[in-house]
């Protein structure tokens, strides 16, 4: 994560910059307005990772500059990180230097946060980790109320477990997710409500069934599947299968199939090119999807699945890359127009900008 210091009184500028270079790249394509959504302006990551700069006998959070790498900035506070994650970082550091076993080759710090108020820390050593430590770990853990992780090369120590559990409000309706260390999850989940009530608005009105593509721990599966007769969702990730699993489980969700395969897989298998054991019992012929709903990494579509997504009616699209979103876009514009835009500002400060489009056949 590079180094942000926050400026409030920038950021609307900052927002609005981000959205007029959206709304350029997309001209050609009759973008309607998006729909803008903003982020807070501070305490609004619920990630955190720092290194744990040693010096004179104790320990300080480090974080560095990408334009200055090997010059350790220190730090007591980080504004961009969430409020609880700020508050516990100087009994963190105070309770770790009154114990030996825990402050001794301590090398990184790691939090992971939620709005519902659960926190998982992940302490990374360069020595190993040891009875002492474990019991000393455990210790900290019950004092600061949190559960505490251990890392050292060839080791993991959980302490009672490596995942938080987050609830999100999303149009009156609370979703529920467990979140695991070392998984995706959305970091800035402000924002993340919105993308979430966003997506639900765009679906509401499609009917019939859902296919959907990089489910992730089912963050959007969770929101979408009460608004389709039938969902399928893909994933590759095995963490990332259980915990969507779980999540559906524990939101009551039961239209949802998940399947842990690729997007070129996915799209074999409804072209009927292949035929998949990890299919089994799932009867493709059962389905009238009306829709896909598209969440990939950086890269975006690939050809397979873009010719696959060009079959549907809709495409309901979230992506982390405008670039390769336009790209997407050009190569659909012969069957699909845009109907809906937004932006969210997961990632204030930065150039970065998450996006979402409604495509829908011509």
């Amino acid at each position: 994560m590079p180094l942000i210091l926050p400026d409030p009184a920038r950021y609307p500028s900052q927002l609005a910059e981000k959205r007029e270079r959206f709304c350029a790249e997309f001209a050609a394509f009759a973008l309607p307005e998006p729909a803008v959504f903003a982020s807070p302006t501070t305490h609004y990551r619920l990630r955190a990772e720092f290194r744990a700069w040693q010096h004179d006998g104790g320990w300080d959070y480090a974080m560095f500059d990408p334009e200055n790498p090997r010059q350790p900035v220190l730090m007591a506070d980080f504004p961009v990180a969430d409020a609880a994650i700020c508050a516990l970082m100087p009994k963190l550091r105070a309770a770790t230097l009154a114990v030996d076993a825990l402050h001794r080759r301590l090398y990184g710090v790691e939090f992971l946060a939620t709005l519902s108020g659960d926190m998982l820390v992940t302490l990374i050593y360069h020595r190993p980790l040891d009875a002492a430590w474990e019991e000393a770990a455990r210790a900290l853990a019950a004092d600061l109320g949190i559960a505490v992780i251990g890392r050292s090369k060839g080791q993991k120590l959980v302490l009672e477990r490596d995942w938080v559990d987050e609830c999100l409000n999303v149009d009156g309706r609370q979703l529920h997710y467990r979140q695991f260390e070392g998984g995706f999850s959305q970091p800035n989940a402000s924002v993340n409500e919105k993308m979430l009530a966003w997506a639900q608005a765009q679906a509401a009105p499609l009917g019939g069934d859902l296919l959907e593509l990089y489910c992730g721990n089912g963050n959007f599966t969770v929101a979408l599947a009460p608004l389709f007769a039938k969902v399928l969702a893909t994933e590759v990730s095995k963490t990332s299968v259980r915990a969507a699993l779980h999540n559906l489980e524990v939101n009551a969700v039961g239209n949802t199939a998940i399947v842990r395969m690729a997007s070129e897989e996915i799209s074999a298998a409804l072209s009927g090119r292949e035929r998949f054991q990890r299919m089994q019992g799932i009867d493709l012929a059962t389905y009238d999807f009306s829709t896909i709903f598209v969440d990939p990494p950086r890269s975006g579509l690939d050809p397979a699945t873009l010719e696959l997504a060009a079959g549907f009616a809709n495409i309901l699209y979230i992506s982390c890359n405008p670039q390769t979103l336009r790209d997407n876009v050009a190569a659909l514009a012969a069957t699909h127009r845009i109907a809906a835009a937004a932006v969210f500002d997961q990632f204030p400060y930065t150039h970065h900008l998450e996006c979402g489009l409604l495509l829908q056949r011509r």
